[in-house]
């Protein structure tokens, strides 16, 4: 049954870019780009319990790195090339930084890669010549195998003009493919069991023989890597990046979205990303409707929706942690397992029903002297 729920909405996904306009389209990209970097901060955090306020550095390297690689000043290299090279870059980034991840734990990580984000604005701002500084740079479309992810119009398919958000759907599809099963299958194999017994407790992951070192390090580089890939994506779907966008809000959101969806879960990451991202985007689209929410650019006292999606999902978080500390994830899985009781549970037995008579040859059991 779960292979058939999954192909089903495999082919749902391909086929909405044939239906959706192009605001959903983009609601779309943007929560497979976060989905991508929150998959990667659930294992860091969810999984290897490292706390990490740095994702949005990471984010940015990926992201810029695409840009500069690609794009003029720069070397302009093929762009296929420059965005394994820009994940790559991140990978770099948090391998420069694993030593300080692999000594230093819980809140004092925290504060440590907070500095991350802090230095990488500063340098996005001053860094022209790599940056652009604060106007920031455009992006270069994508090319694989002679199809631009582009704006070009030149391309239909069944009498649907495909566009740049058509053809990034299917990127962004592919790449979420590939985040969600390499995830999975980290979780699933050794490295993963070492990483949850290290959350669990660092004396007995060491006891059992896990290196503790080693093992903080590499989880924070394949975040890092993840980061850098949802940077790109990011990046494309934008079409511009500029340096406020890579701040410290950004590395909050990402928090909010493991919080929300279930620290350690692939699929609750998922789910979160899709939350914390698509809930400001329909504020904004429908602050004329809602009540209390100003429509953008007005200055009317009321609260933005941009703020609004905040408090949002801020409440979600305080309920998520009071009442289901698991996350979307659990909370699915617990209605899951009871639904699934109810429909195994034998039938009440009846009253009513007349009780069986003995069997012809049965005979009373005589009284014991």
């Amino acid at each position: 049954m779960r292979v058939g729920w999954t192909s089903a909405a495999v082919v749902v996904l391909c086929a909405l870019p044939f239906y959706l306009d192009a605001f959903w389209l983009r609601i779309g990209l943007f929560s497979m780009a976060a989905a991508v970097g929150a998959i990667g901060l659930g294992l860091l955090s969810g999984t290897a319990g490292q706390l990490s306020l740095g994702h949005a550095f990471f984010l940015a390297v990926g992201a810029y790195g695409y840009v500069w690689l690609a794009g003029e000043p720069g070397p302009g290299l093929p762009t296929g090339v420059a965005a394994v090279l820009a994940v790559l870059l991140a990978g770099t980034a948090g391998g420069l930084f694993s030593p300080v991840a692999g000594r230093v734990r819980g809140v004092y990580l925290g504060v440590a890669t907070l500095a991350l984000v802090f230095l990488g604005h500063h340098v996005l701002l001053t860094a022209d010549s790599v940056t652009g500084g604060f106007n920031g740079r455009s992006v270069p479309p994508l090319e694989l195998g002679g199809l631009s992810f582009s704006a070009d119009p030149g391309l239909t398919v069944l009498g649907v003009p495909f566009g740049a958000e058509e053809r990034l759907w299917y990127l962004g599809l592919a790449l979420f493919a590939i985040t969600w099963f390499t995830a999975r299958g980290l979780l699933r194999g050794r490295s993963g069991r070492a990483l949850v017994a290290l959350r669990d407790s660092e004396t007995a992951a060491a006891v059992m023989g896990v290196d503790v070192s080693r093992h903080r390090s590499a989880a924070f580089v394949v975040s890092s890597m993840y980061a850098g890939l949802a940077g790109v994506l990011l990046a494309l779907s934008f079409r511009r990046v500029v340096p406020d966008y890579f701040g410290l809000v950004l590395s909050v959101d990402y928090l909010a979205m493991i919080v929300i969806g279930g620290l350690g879960s692939v699929a609750g990451a998922a789910a979160g990303a899709v939350f914390v991202t698509a809930l400001p985007l329909l504020m904004t689209r429908y602050a004329d409707q809602l009540p209390l929410v100003a429509a953008p650019g007005t200055t009317d006292g009321t609260v933005g929706p941009t703020e609004a999606a905040r408090y949002l999902y801020g409440a979600a978080i305080v309920l998520i942690l009071l009442f289901a500390p698991d996350g979307l994830h659990g909370l699915v899985r617990r209605l899951r397992t009871r639904l699934g009781r109810r429909r195994t549970a034998p039938p009440p037995a009846n009253a009513t029903s007349p009780t069986p008579s003995p069997a012809p040859d049965a005979r009373a059991k005589e009284p014991t002297p």
